[in-house]
């Protein structure tokens, strides 16, 4: 069987295990953005994304695109970060799933951070030696905008923390995950739920979907966790709503712009903890994402439906 060209635009680190899941592909490294003609023998690209949040996205195809491309691996899950014409012509699959365990363990972190008062109450001397109160997160409600692979991963480890699950999901499927409530709107579910982690696509429907009309039905005290894209935000009604205790803490792995342009609010505020979009690098990210290439690989091969297609009026 002969070797099949692979052009991928992602860096050494998973390419090298890339290599390691298809040993029967030639994967070839090749710059971001399409800034030059692919190899003419390669036949599937593995796309690294075209921006960061807020960046500007090239509005045309580079001359000669798709080239001899016929499948498109897609990096990420959402979309947002590639051009509109890389859809119009290849296959494009996206990584679905692959970095969910590492975004359910970092909001359950962001969750026991702030029930715990992690980092704040360790202390470096003996004059500090004063036990502080702390909250339980057992008996409290996580509410999950978003219900697809983060949510299935997130949703039974938080319940075996004790933690009470009501989510929202904008399909009609029903959540696979048994003891979870779904919920009928966002008002609802920011209404009863002490954590709210924000897990659902970046699309025009749901930018700024977290805006003063959802916030002003918070429960008081309410944590928010962003770990899926910053625009779901409207950085102002929460900046508001934090200001005025109807949000207690935002912990943010994401924003818009990223990163966030020098003197933003959110860098002192003393009620948000802000980390630089990195709850996905995981070494089992990378495998992950590797394990489901090898095997749309052999699919491609086959001539088989290839897994995780992208649906655009899905964002993912």
């Amino acid at each position: 069987m002969s070797r099949l060209v692979v052009a991928s635009q992602l860096p050494e680190v998973f390419n090298s295990v890339f290599a390691q899941h298809a040993a029967d592909a030639e994967i070839i490294a090749v710059p971001p953005g399409l800034t030059a003609p692919l190899p003419p023998s390669a036949k599937v690209l593995v796309a690294a994304p075209f921006r960061k949040a807020g960046g500007v996205l090239p509005a045309k195809a580079p001359p000669g695109w798709p080239f001899d491309v016929r499948w498109v691996q897609l990096v990420s899950v959402g979309i947002d970060f590639y051009p509109d014409w890389l859809f119009d012509g290849p296959v494009v699959t996206s990584a679905r799933g692959s970095s969910a365990v590492a975004l359910a363990e970092f909001a359950l972190a962001a969750i026991l951070a702030d029930a715990k008062r992690l980092p704040e109450i360790w202390i470096d001397r003996a004059e500090r030696w004063t036990p502080q109160p702390l909250k339980l997160i057992s008996g409290t409600t996580l509410g999950i905008v978003g219900f697809g692979a983060i949510g299935e991963a997130l949703a039974p480890r938080a319940q075996a923390l004790g933690l009470n699950v009501v989510a929202t999901r904008r399909s009609d499927k029903p959540i696979p995950v048994a003891g979870v409530e779904r919920v009928a709107d966002l008002k609802t579910l920011f209404a009863r739920s002490d954590h709210v982690v924000l897990a659902a696509p970046a699309t025009p429907q749901t930018e700024r979907l977290i805006g003063r009309e959802v916030l002003a039905h918070a429960k008081p005290g309410l944590h928010l966790i962003n770990i899926a894209r910053g625009a779901l935000i409207d950085d102002d009604a929460l900046l508001a709503a934090l200001d005025d205790g109807r949000v207690g803490r935002a912990s943010l792995d994401v924003t818009f712009p990223e990163p966030l342009t020098d003197g933003h609010p959110f860098y002192g505020h003393p009620k948000v903890r802000l980390s630089p979009h990195t709850s996905v690098h995981t070494p089992d990210t990378r495998i992950n994402l590797a394990t489901q290439f090898a095997e749309n690989l052999a699919r491609f091969r086959a001539g088989a439906p290839l897994a995780d297609v992208v649906d655009l009026s899905r964002g993912y």
